[in-house]
């Protein structure tokens, strides 16, 4: 038994992690491939039973686990954002909700044939989208405007305002007080939002307290915060169903937007948590279903629903919402097309579904399957085309090529203004105000402060941004901003020049691989010696790769006195040369170099004796 058990969890965790990776790799939305491997594991090939692995302990670790999920959510969340679109969300959240549930309702009643309760507590539950599922696209679509603020609001907190939606009227359900459900739902509803406030708000003011006065050690700070995260959960649960969910959604966003304690190590940690859960999640929701569940529906009848959701109800809802905020209609119909349904649904009409074939409730049984096909229907229509319709719409790139250079500095100037004359977004950021000065006087985008300040960052319009280079004299500046962008862009985007300490050569980025970003064009090439170069008289150049001139040729050309930066590909694709790469220029393709002059052999010559003096000390080492 315990065999079955451990390689049942050892399933869930491998097939999860492996879906994610595949998902990634293929460009395509994580929940699917998560949904599709628990289908096959469960009901296709019954090689999964969670019911098994898990028994009684399934929905209370799947509530758990839903909680951990939206407090991370919670920490995402910035107030200057709520100021920007606090209306929209608020709208959206209030008014959209009600025409969802309204719409739904009607539509699930007549178009599948359920009966009056039944649609009610289905499309109860389908209000929700969540961040489990927006949050990856909006990662992957980055679209511009307020679109992203407001769709990342909208998930997080609709999620506990749909749960205790579909939790007063089950009640109302079960209670047989249908009639009343109304007044029901806004006693509920405030009585939620009022527990859910005041412990979320307690719970981040004990740990604020705690960190503050250094009575946890750094190591115990994730400990301490989940902790507080469970207990704030349990505790607004018991007393009133779903509270816990609002909870640990305004602990999160409290902690998160208060300045005195730093919480960049315990958000780190809920977002690595967040994406194991996910996983686990959707696989053994999905894998909990039978092919009994599934006969329940015609699905011509579904299909039919689920176009409707999509076509008429959303947009029904955003337009109705917002047409008095000051939105532009491309941004009013992204908004219209992106409501996949996530976790919650999934896990709060499993549930639900139990309950309700325990009282004899007709129809019940096909609560599950509905939900998840609208969750499959759902994530495979916006997962697929939302992207593409951003990039439509102008809202969005879809392999944003641009990039945002720490340092203005001459040389980063004049590489961005080259970059630009190309077509490619460029931003800089600097702390000297001479050069951000000089930046904006030359027409190019730039920002002033540090690169790691928050209010810098979110300033920094990183529409069609795609690579992160840190191009700056101070070394951990450099490698501190390439590990905060590294999480943006991810590590492939996040570039460093290589470390100017030369007093050891056997020292030279010393430091582990994780704790920095790429090292930029060659090895041994540092700041100084970029300085050096450029002020020099070294050019910028771009050079076109053709048959009749080829890399080699340029190469010829230019013996020892090229650093090569960028490529700049036939397909438009921007390509940056880094110490550890190895691209080759093809026919097609427009190389962009720094020239030195001739004189300025010996610059190289030294970085080349660093290079040998390194790998000499690192054979040293290894024998």
């Amino acid at each position: 038994m315990e065999e079955h058990l451990l390689i049942g969890i050892a399933a869930v965790l491998i097939l999860g992690v492996l879906a994610q990776w595949l998902a990634w790799r293929l460009r395509l939305p994580s929940i699917l491939l998560l949904l599709i491997i628990g289908l096959v594991a469960g009901p296709v090939t019954g090689l999964l039973s969670p019911e098994a692995v898990l028994g009684e302990l399934l929905f209370p670790l799947v509530s758990l686990a839903v909680a951990y999920i939206l407090y991370e959510g919670g920490l995402s969340l910035s107030v200057k954002e709520l100021r920007e679109v606090g209306g929209v969300v608020f709208s959206l959240t209030s008014i959209g909700v009600v025409i969802t549930w309204v719409l739904g309702a009607i539509a699930a009643r007549f178009l599948l044939q359920l009966s009056w309760p039944i649609a009610i507590l289905l499309t109860a539950v389908l209000v929700v989208t969540g961040p489990t599922v927006i949050g990856p696209l909006l990662r992957q679509i980055r679209p511009r405007g307020k679109t992203m603020a407001i769709l990342k609001w909208e998930g997080i907190l609709i999620d506990p305002i749909g749960a205790v939606l579909a939790v007063l009227v089950f009640e109302a359900i079960l209670s047989e007080q249908l009639q009343q459900a109304p007044m029901l739902i806004a006693q509920g509803v405030l009585l939620t939002a009022l527990i859910g406030v005041v412990v979320g708000l307690l719970a981040a003011g004990i740990v604020w307290l705690l960190l503050s006065r250094y009575w946890v050690p750094d190591q115990l700070h994730n400990g301490v915060s989940l902790l507080f995260v469970t207990l704030a959960f349990v505790v607004s649960d018991l007393l009133h169903p779903e509270a816990g969910l609002l909870a640990v959604t305004v602990m999160g966003f409290a902690l998160a937007n208060q300045r005195q304690v730093p919480v960049k190590q315990i958000e780190e940690f809920k977002k690595n948590v967040r994406e194991l859960l996910i996983a686990g999640l959707f696989i053994i929701l999905a894998a909990r279903l039978s092919w009994t569940d599934f006969q329940a529906i015609v699905w011509w009848r579904g299909a039919l629903f689920v176009l409707f959701l999509v076509l008429l109800v959303r947009p029904a809802a955003v337009f109705i919402s917002t047409w008095r905020a000051s939105l532009t209609v491309k941004e009013k119909v992204f908004l219209s097309w992106m409501a996949p349904r996530g976790i919650v649904a999934a896990s709060v009409a499993s549930l639900f579904a139990l309950r309700l074939e325990e009282a004899g409730f007709a129809g019940s049984e096909s609560l599950v399957a509905l939900t998840f096909l609208v969750i499959l229907a759902t994530v495979l229509i916006y997962g697929l085309t939302a992207a593409p319709l951003a990039n439509w719409l102008g809202l969005a790139e879809a392999s944003p090529q641009g990039v945002l250079f720490m340092g203005a500095h001459p040389l980063t100037r004049e590489l961005a203004e080259l970059l630009q004359s190309h077509g490619f977004r460029v931003g800089l950021i600097d702390s000297n105000w001479r050069n951000h000065a000089a930046a904006r006087m030359t027409g190019l985008k730039s920002y002033y402060g540090n690169a790691l300040d928050e209010s810098v960052l979110e300033a920094v319009d990183l529409a069609g941004i795609g690579r992160f280079l840190a191009m700056t004299s101070n070394d951990e500046a450099n490698a501190l901003s390439a590990l905060h962008f590294a999480e943006v862009f991810g590590r492939s985007g996040a570039f460093q020049l290589q470390s100017s300490d030369s007093s050891d050569p056997s020292a030279e980025q010393s430091a582990p691989r994780h704790l920095h970003g790429r090292i930029l064009f060659q090895p041994a090439l540092t700041y100084a010696q970029l300085d050096e170069l450029f002020a020099g008289g070294a050019q910028l150049k771009s050079t076109p790769i053709t048959q009749e001139f080829t890399y080699a040729d340029f190469k010829r050309q230019h013996p020892g006195t090229a650093v090569a930066l960028c490529l700049i590909r036939k397909s438009g694709r921007l390509a940056i040369f880094t110490a550890d790469g190895d691209l080759a220029p093809k026919t097609g393709d427009t190389l962009i170099s720094l020239l030195a002059r001739p004189e300025q052999q010996t610059i190289f010559e030294d970085g080349r004796k660093r290079k040998a003096a390194k790998a000499a000390a690192a054979a040293k080492t290894v024998f």
